[in-house]
C-alpha cells in the first residue's frame, strides 16, 4: 500500500494474497492499523500529497492527481477533514515550520 498508493487497491486481492477471507482480512487489518484498508489508503495518499506540495512545490490539483485522486474537490474535502486546513494553507504552514 505504501509503494503502490496511487493505484486502485482491491481489498479482495489483498485478502487473497494474505490467504484470508475478505472479512478476516478486514478484521485483522483493523486490529493492526485501527482503520479499514480503504481509510488507511486514503490517509497514506493525503500524507503523500501534503509532502509533494511542501517539498516539490506542487499545487493541490497536481498533488491530488499524483497520489491517485480523480476529483480535486473530493481531495480538498478529505484533506481539510484530516489536517484541519485547506491544502494550500497546510502546505504554507509546513513550509514555514520546516524552514
Amino acid at each position: 500500500m505504501h509503494t503502490d498508493f496511487s493505484n486502485s487497491i482491491d481489498v479482495e486481492s489483498l485478502a487473497r494474497e494474505s490467504g484470508m477471507s475478505v472479512s478476516a482480512f478486514h478484521h485483522n487489518f483493523k486490529a493492526v492499523t485501527s482503520s479499514s484498508p480503504l481509510q488507511y489508503l486514503k490517509t497514506i495518499r493525503l500524507h503523500k500529497a501534503r509532502m509533494l506540495m511542501v517539498h516539490e512545490g506542487l499545487g493541490a490539483g497536481s498533488a491530488a492527481g499524483q497520489v491517485g485522486y480523480e476529483s480535486p474537490s473530493q481531495f480538498s474535502r478529505e484533506f481539510k477533514r484530516l489536517f484541519g486546513a485547506s491544502p494550500a494553507e497546510e502546505a504554507a504552514r509546513l513550509r514555514v515550520t520546516l524552514g
